[in-house]
């Protein structure tokens, strides 16, 4: 079983299919018996709970009618031996319980525990509540006596743990199936579920904690993941040469900047510069050019009215960030056509995706960094649609326009050509707020002029964005603004 003392979560994430298949072939060809995968799933939900809450000793049990009851009741049995006050309520009636969770409820019984038939408001002021009720099995809206469990829930004063995934979660999407049980704790088993990662899966799940249960790595034997969980950021770039001068760093160009729309080209170019590009440009409209690098000197700003002085800018060019602040225009597609004609790596964000939705192209050099309501339009349908499953969506955008995309939002996704997605899971919601998807962009541009490739960069970028985000929130999410990260990714490409 995983170390209490927080060991990190694995990285790879599974579809619920494919932990199904896990446990089947645990119990079925290791010969691991399914009571006993239940009683090793209730003792490690047990231990984590007393570790994380060691003075509670009141502990309210919600259990379904599946397995997740079963291991409900045995964390009810290891809760009553260890003398806590423990309240049962069981959403199915006992006498339908079948297998390994009937043999559970047994044991709880036989231990003098007993069932409470009716669900109080308050759970009867417990300080833990258990939330037992659904599996990773529902992939349907929860309704009837379940939904109206789920909703009492949202009343309880105490900490919530869920066994294995929060109740009214889907496992594959991260979606809320018509109302879901948030926890302050999951405790999930056997392979990390990729929903508990993206969506509102962060949302619901609390913190996370894993249990493999004690099966050897062969469990996994011909399961694939389907997605990649990274890790906490932890390190800087790598320290540079003495010798090194700023050609050695690239040279970022910023296209964006309608009339007075400076201040997204603004924000990405000082984030490219932040991270550590050699030089940055900015091609923006004459209007902005003399404002632009005001309180940034160190801005190259250039005022364009048409194509051709965009020309030499792009000779000089390491990579192209495209988009921010660009608004639709006729002006504004002449640059965006001009400069897909070029062989450059491109970070399309903003305007340059709303071209794109208009104008389909699929490119291989290229990373795409939208948010919802962008994927959207990009894809031809709501933003609700692509927020109900984020991993289909960024699948097809790969598909559909190529090169690196980058899904932004809870749980942001990155996906290149023939890969799985990658899952970033730091940040705050204090980074929902404008510009922030510009200095995004910048800084993945950075990392691009700096010769990393691009899914690196993608990856890189959306890691230090989030850490820099997460720093920066230490003063408070509310009124979080993209410029206050420009110190703290400074600070973190030098960690």
């Amino acid at each position: 079983m995983n170390d209490l003392t927080a060991s990190p979560l694995p990285a790879s994430l599974y579809t619920a299919a494919c932990v199904r298949q896990m446990e089947h072939y645990a119990i079925e060809t290791l010969g691991v018996p399914g009571q006993v995968l239940m009683e090793r799933a209730g003792q490690s939900c047990f231990d984590h709970l007393r570790a994380a809450w060691p003075q509670a000793r009141t502990l309210s049990v919600l259990t379904g009618a599946g397995n997740n009851g079963g291991d409900g009741f045995v964390i009810a049995r290891l809760a009553h031996q260890a003398g806590w006050d423990v309240r049962v309520y069981p959403a199915s009636p006992p006498e339908t319980l079948k297998a390994e969770a009937a043999v559970a409820l047994q044991a709880y019984r036989a231990a003098g525990g007993s069932l409470v038939d009716f669900i109080p408001e308050d759970f009867e002021g417990a300080e833990i509540l258990v939330d037992a009720l659904l599996g990773t099995g529902i992939t349907r809206p929860v309704e009837g006596f379940y939904a109206d469990l789920i909703r009492a829930t949202r009343c309880f004063r105490g900490k919530i743990v869920s066994v294995d995934i929060p109740s009214g979660l889907e496992a594959d999407t991260g979606a809320v199936l018509n109302g879901a049980v948030k926890a302050d704790m999951t405790v999930t088993f056997i392979g990390l579920k990729r929903g508990l990662f993206t969506g509102q899966g962060l949302e619901h799940c609390g913190r996370v904690v894993f249990s493999d249960l004690d099966l050897p790595p062969s469990a996994q034997q011909g399961v694939s993941r389907s997605a990649r969980l990274l890790p906490p950021l932890t390190r800087g770039l790598p320290r540079r040469l003495r010798h090194a001068h700023k050609g050695d760093f690239g040279h970022v160009l910023v296209v964006g900047g309608a009339e007075g729309y400076s201040g997204a080209a603004r924000l990405a170019a000082e984030a490219a510069a932040r991270v550590g590009a050699g030089l940055v440009s900015v091609a923006t409209h004459p209007a902005n050019a003399a404002l632009l690098n005001l309180g940034c000197p160190e801005l190259m700003c250039h005022g364009i009215r048409h194509t051709d002085a965009l020309t030499p800018l792009l000779r000089s060019a390491t990579v192209v960030v495209l988009g921010p602040g660009l608004r639709l225009s006729d002006w504004a597609y002449s640059l965006w056509e001009q400069v897909l004609k070029t062989d450059l790596p491109v970070v399309l964000d903003a305007d340059g995706l709303n071209f794109l939705s208009g104008h389909s192209a699929h490119r291989n050099h290229w990373i795409l960094t939208p948010h919802p309501g962008e994927a959207a339009r990009l894809l031809g349908m709501t933003s609700a649609e692509i927020q109900r499953n984020r991993y289909a969506a960024i699948q097809e955008l790969q598909t559909t326009y190529g090169g690196v995309v980058v899904l932004k939002g809870s749980g942001s996704l990155i996906l290149g050509e023939g890969g799985i997605p990658s899952v970033c899971t730091a940040g705050n919601p204090g980074m929902a707020s404008g510009g922030m998807g510009d200095v995004l962009s910048g800084v993945i541009a950075g990392l691009i002029a700096q010769d990393q490739d691009l899914f690196d960069a993608a990856e890189w970028g959306v890691r230090l964005h989030a850490a820099a985000g997460d720093t920066a929130a230490a003063a408070g999410e509310r009124g979080l603004m993209a410029r206050d990260l420009l110190v703290p990714l400074r600070q973190w490409v030098n960690a």
